[in-house]
């Protein structure tokens, strides 16, 4: 007896390959997706110059993108932008650099005579509050403090004892880096030619992704770099007004939180509002006066830098910025973590444009 397939089984069957699989733009964009993060994932560690000097090479496309739109013929609009990165690269490694890492080895030497104020304060405590903490408490929690303090100094120099290589690592960075860097834009068209030969005929559904992703993903990164730059400057310029000590050091720490949303702005309060009590205390009204302009500062990049920088960028939902920043931040580390929200964009784009059920026969063209 033959057993006959019934129409609405194959229906069944047809109907869920065309839900996965839509049409050959579909399984086009399926394989260079998976392709391309499984050799970014396997060789990042092999080729992170090159990784590193296309992502260089792509934000500072949109600059030369911008005075080739002035008029300006592509050659000199290179020179002129990688002639800016360089300055900007000589600035970063010859001043700011430096001037942070000797006032982050002076804030580390003076932990010792922090440690013993914060200890003459919280020993005051029983006194203070004699029902709701003892001295065996105090204590134990001191030496619980000490002990961390202890590991964490361990692995600073262990740190330190690898540090050799590095620093030839970095060597190694500063010379490939900005060559390959100024090659990328200078053949940008040549390269993009030789690249899209690889790439299926059958693409059209893959460049309207990509047109998406790089409009919000190229908005996103230069925004991010200048809120940095704006935050890191008006940080330092009032701290350093101030009086504040290590003001580089926590103007840096300003710029930098915003690459973690959410999280960078609370870590970020604990240094700046410690070292100010450390400096003053809480008797005069210096430490006031540092709260109020940090306050004001963060208000500031909440209200205004970030509406203005991210208004064509596209918003995510918070929790989707978390996972996103816990899932790339664990499979690439920093530049997973600053590139979370980018790569979160990508999903984003490519979930929007996939082909849905019934948009089978959809132009796409």
């Amino acid at each position: 007896m033959t057993t006959q397939v019934r129409p609405s089984n194959l229906y069944f069957i047809t109907d869920s390959l065309k839900r996965f699989l839509p049409n050959s733009q579909a399984v086009a964009l399926a394989i260079i997706l998976i392709v391309s993060f499984v050799l970014i994932y396997s060789l990042s560690s092999l080729l992170m110059p090159a990784f590193a000097s296309i992502v260089f090479a792509y934000l500072l496309e949109g600059l030369v993108g911008k005075a080739e739109k002035a008029g300006m013929p592509r050659l000199p609009a290179v020179y002129l932008v990688f002639s800016g990165f360089m300055a900007c690269l000589g600035f970063l490694l010859f001043y700011l650099m430096p001037l942070v890492s000797q006032q982050a080895v002076e804030l580390i030497q003076h932990i010792p005579e922090i440690l013993n104020s914060t200890q003459k304060g919280i020993m005051r405590l029983p006194e203070m509050y004699p029902k709701l903490i003892s001295d065996s408490r105090i204590q134990q929690m001191m030496l619980a403090v000490q002990r961390e303090l202890l590991t964490y100094g361990q692995n600073v120099l262990s740190l330190s004892a690898a540090s050799v290589v590095g620093i030839v690592s970095a060597m190694v960075y500063l010379f490939l880096v900005p060559m390959m860097v100024f090659f990328f834009l200078k053949d940008k068209a040549l390269l993009v030619s030789w690249f899209l030969q690889f790439m299926p005929r059958d693409r059209h559904l893959t460049v309207r992704v990509w047109e998406e992703v790089d409009t919000q993903m190229g908005n996103y990164v230069r925004g991010k770099f200048a809120e940095i730059f704006i935050l890191w400057f008006v940080s330092y310029t009032t701290f350093a007004t101030m009086g504040l000590n290590y003001a580089m050091l926590l103007a840096v720490l300003m710029g930098v939180q915003v690459i973690i949303p959410y999280i960078g702005a609370t870590l970020v309060t604990f240094p700046v509002l410690g070292v100010a009590y450390f400096e003053w205390g809480l008797s005069g009204d210096d430490f006031m006066y540092i709260v109020i302009a940090y306050t004001i500062i963060q208000a500031l990049d909440g209200v205004i830098l970030v509406p203005v920088l991210f208004s064509e960028a596209v918003n995510l939902h918070a929790v989707a910025i978390i996972v996103a920043i816990l899932f790339f931040g664990g499979l690439w580390g920093f530049w997973g973590v600053f590139f979370a929200i980018p790569l979160a964009t990508v999903v984003k784009a490519v979930l929007t444009a996939w082909p849905r059920l019934g948009d089978t026969n959809r132009d796409f063209a």
